[in-house]
């Protein structure tokens, strides 16, 4: 009878061998999940993580940790996470400069597209347009003239060489025919500080550093840079309705390393479309000045490549390369 029995259990055990993937995927996840903010903490990568995570611990029953892996306008996080086993238990966040990176750095230790499975969009932030008070503009039209008057003349600052607004102006310079001076900082909150003192002309920056400084008259905003106006800043145009083709927002979207399995990739997709699509959540989202945007992992892979392509023209154009 025990010869039987054993028998009996290991024609079960074969028999349910074309049945162990999925025994193994329906078990996802089995161990905690590590997403790696490639930025320092208290930034804003770090902060959109730390309002996501926790509520990915609720969907998913299963501990999700943050990573901070700060280094190389996120080069470093971005490596470790494209070097982790393709498992789904490390994904990073990565900001719309990673497909910046690929044509400011002469030698990436990765490929920005093929070293990653996108899995979903989060959201996206729309720089501003802002300019001293004193500047005779109320508009993108009559900034342009003016630029086109006096080229070289107008100066625009940002958080440095091949930051967000450096790219941004460099974009509206190509679109417009304009020439204007940049002039990079080692960050924003010395860059806006002389913008108010006047002694620069404008800025294309961050909602949450130019924003507050344009409630109090300090500085003026003249556009936002999206494709569509932006729900936090609805009375503002885009710059693209008086430049069309004009686009520089800021994007966040999750990834982890190449070749990771479909079935996971589209758990992580919903989870995490379900987590933002909380009231709460976006609610909070919206504190920061991002704007929820989801999509498909296809749709997103697609994003990546386009904007690859789109700003490593901008880059040429300018002759911009990474300090």
């Amino acid at each position: 009878m025990a010869r039987i029995l054993a028998l009996v259990v290991l024609a079960a055990i074969v028999s349910s061998g074309g049945n162990a993937p999925a025994l193994a995927q329906q078990a996802y996840p089995a161990k905690p999940i590590r997403i790696i903010s490639p930025f320092a903490p208290g930034g804003g990568n770090d902060t959109l993580c730390r309002i996501i995570a926790p509520k990915l611990v609720e969907r998913l029953k299963q501990q999700v940790f943050i990573e901070n892996r700060p280094g190389a306008n996120g080069i470093i996080g971005t490596e470790a996470a494209a070097r982790s086993a393709p498992d789904g238990y490390t994904i990073v966040l990565i900001p719309s400069g990673h497909a910046v990176n690929a044509s400011l750095h002469r030698k990436l230790p990765y490929d920005s597209i093929k070293d990653f499975t996108p899995i979903t969009l989060v959201g996206s932030s729309p720089l501003v347009l802002a300019v001293h008070p004193s500047l005779p503009v109320k508009n993108v039209k009559e900034l342009v003239a003016l630029a086109k008057a006096r080229p070289e003349q107008l100066t625009y600052v940002s958080a440095g060489v091949g930051a967000s607004g450096h790219l941004a102006g460099a974009l509206f310079e190509t679109l417009t025919g304009t020439k204007m001076l940049h002039i990079p900082y080692r960050g924003m909150a010395l860059a806006v500080t002389d913008l108010i003192a006047g002694q620069v002309t404008m800025t294309f920056g961050t909602s949450l550093s130019v924003v507050p400084h344009v409630h109090t008259g300090r500085l003026r905003a003249l556009a936002t840079t999206g494709a569509e106006r932006s729900p936090a800043l609805p009375d503002l145009p885009t710059v693209a309705e008086s430049v069309p083709g004009y686009e520089a927002s800021l994007w966040y979207g999750f990834v982890g390393p190449a070749r990771m399995p479909p079935e996971i990739v589209r758990r992580l997709n919903s989870e995490i479309i379900g987590v933002l699509g909380l009231s709460d959540v976006r609610e909070r989202l919206s504190g920061q000045g991002v704007d929820v945007r989801t999509d498909t992992p296809e749709e997103f892979s697609r994003l990546l490549v386009t904007d690859l392509e789109r700003w490593a023209k901008v880059v040429k154009r300018a002759g911009v390369r990474a300090e």
